[in-house]
This record gives C-alpha cells, sequence and structure tokens, in this order.
C-alpha cells in the first residue's frame, strides 16, 4: 500500500491492510510500469506503506527511499523488505514537509496523494524533491471516488444518528483541478488521466469493511452502539448498488493517473 502521510488522529493496522487490502498495491503495479525505473535511478516512494512497490522498484536496480506518515506502516516495511542488499530504506515523514539531502530522479506515490489534503504544499515539496529533468509519476483518488461508499455512509448516518457529523479526511481532485496545480508549482504535466476502476474487496468483506479500514477518523464520532448500526445500515442501502448475486462486494474507485517533469533548463526533461 501506498498511503497515509500524516493522517489526522489516524494510526494503521498494517497486517490487517497487508492481509485484506493488498489489492491496492496490486493495482499499483501498472504506475510502476508507468515510472518505468531504471538501474542506478534514485526514487522517493511517497507514502510507501508496507513497502511493497518500494520493493519492487529496488529490485530492478533503482535506489528507493519509501516515506510514510504512519510509524507501524514503515516498521513493517522494515521487517519486510528492509534486510537485503540494495532493499529500499524508509522513514517516518510529513508528505506535506518534504525534506530530502539530495534530489531525486523520480518521486512515486500510488493510492497515498488523496490523503494529503493540502496539496499545494505537497506538489511544492516533491517539485523541490526532483533534479531538473525528474519526474513526477503516481495515482491517487479522483474525483467521484467512492462516492457510493459515501453517500451510503451519510445516508445511514442521517437516517441513525442524525446531526452526528460526517467529515470526510480526503483529497478527491478533478484531472484539470490537478493539473493546474502540478503547473503552477511549475512541472510540465505529460499526460493526465482519469479512470472509473471498481475493485473487488476481499472475500466476506463489505461496505462496513472498507469503512472501518479507511475511515475510522469518519466513524470515530459515532458511540460504539450506534457506530456498529450506521455500518449495518450502510450495508444494507448499498447492496444492491456495490454486491453481485454472489455476494461479491465491490469498492467503486475513480482514479487519477498522471506523469509530470520538473523542466531542465532550456527544455529537455532528460529522459
Amino acid at each position: 500500500m501506498n498511503t497515509t502521510l500524516m493522517l489526522q488522529g489516524m494510526t494503521w493496522n498494517a497486517m490487517q491492510y497487508d492481509n485484506n487490502f493488498a489489492y491496492v498495491s496490486a493495482y499499483g503495479r501498472g504506475v510502476v510500469d508507468l515510472l518505468a525505473p531504471r538501474a542506478g535511478e534514485r526514487v522517493l516512494d511517497l507514502g510507501c506503506g508496507t513497502g511493497d512497490l518500494a520493493a519492487e522498484i529496488a529490485a530492478g536496480g533503482a535506489r528507493v527511499h519509501g516515506v510514510d506518515g504512519d510509524a507501524e506502516m514503515i516498521r513493517t516495511a522494515v521487517a519486510k523488505h528492509g534486510q537485503a542488499e540494495g532493499a529500499p530504506t524508509f522513514a517516518v515523514a510529513d508528505g506535506h514537509a518534504l525534506r530530502v539531502d539530495e534530489p531525486f530522479d523520480a518521486v512515486f506515490s500510488n493510492a497515498a496523494l488523496h490523503w494529503m489534503t493540502r496539496p499545494d504544499e505537497v506538489v511544492a515539496g516533491v517539485y523541490a524533491a526532483l533534479r531538473p529533468g525528474g519526474r513526477f509519476v503516481a495515482e491517487f483518488g479522483a474525483r467521484g471516488n467512492v462516492a457510493a461508499l459515501i453517500d451510503g455512509l451519510r445516508t445511514a448516518a442521517a437516517e441513525v444518528a442524525p446531526g452526528v457529523p460526517v467529515e470526510l479526511p480526503w483529497y478527491f481532485p478533478s484531472t484539470a483541478e490537478y493539473a493546474t496545480r502540478l503547473e503552477n508549482a511549475g512541472f510540465e504535466v505529460h499526460t493526465v488521466h482519469w479512470f472509473a476502476r471498481p475493485t473487488p474487496l476481499s472475500p466476506g468483506d463489505t461496505a462496513a469493511d472498507w469503512w472501518r479500514m479507511f475511515g475510522p477518523s469518519v466513524l470515530a464520532p459515532f458511540p460504539d452502539e450506534t457506530r456498529a448500526a450506521v455500518l449495518a445500515r450502510t450495508d444494507e442501502l448499498l447492496r444492491e448498488r456495490l454486491a453481485d448475486a454472489e455476494g461479491q462486494w465491490f469498492a467503486d474507485y475513480a482514479r487519477l493517473r498522471f506523469t509530470a517533469v520538473r523542466p531542465q533548463p532550456g527544455g529537455s526533461d532528460g529522459r
């Protein structure tokens, strides 16, 4: 997983994430292909989670440093991937305040940028972390991401616990909005693409399980018994929309994937 950078009051269960939500890293392999890392390049994995994609990039000979805002994710990444020769290095860091000792050839990020709700600070930090000609390659939640999951929870909360606020911790921009932010920071935007990707959950998991993993800060204002009732009602409301006849549930993901380059003097991107 490539996820959280300094989430507000949220900590991750890294073992549960690896066991039940490993599809996030699996889908991220397409972003690795887009990155096309080369041996010897220095790559920063922004929001590395438990380090699976950082290790995959490093296996091709790149020198990878993974950062994430959650200490348990970093501990797990080190335990899983940090021991072998040429393995990535890992550290806890805030994506809103990146600081690097020397510039990178590329910054990579999968399923993380939507957790960083001050995007201009993130984009500026990435730009500063790259050498001239360096590239920023990422995928994250776009406008419309998990719209049904959000609608179901909000409707359930209004019915079961009216007056309890449903405050979302994510930033889901349109393609035009994010491309403009990149350009305003100085990047040349080479590609930007929105696409829907309905994603099957692990067998037996429902919308309620998705919310327990990704939305604990959203659920926190509800007392325990009320929370259980809200989640049960959420499943009732969404079963026809997000589950098939065999009981397989899907998350209604919409993604934004892009490549951008910090220009070289004279306009060459160095590739």
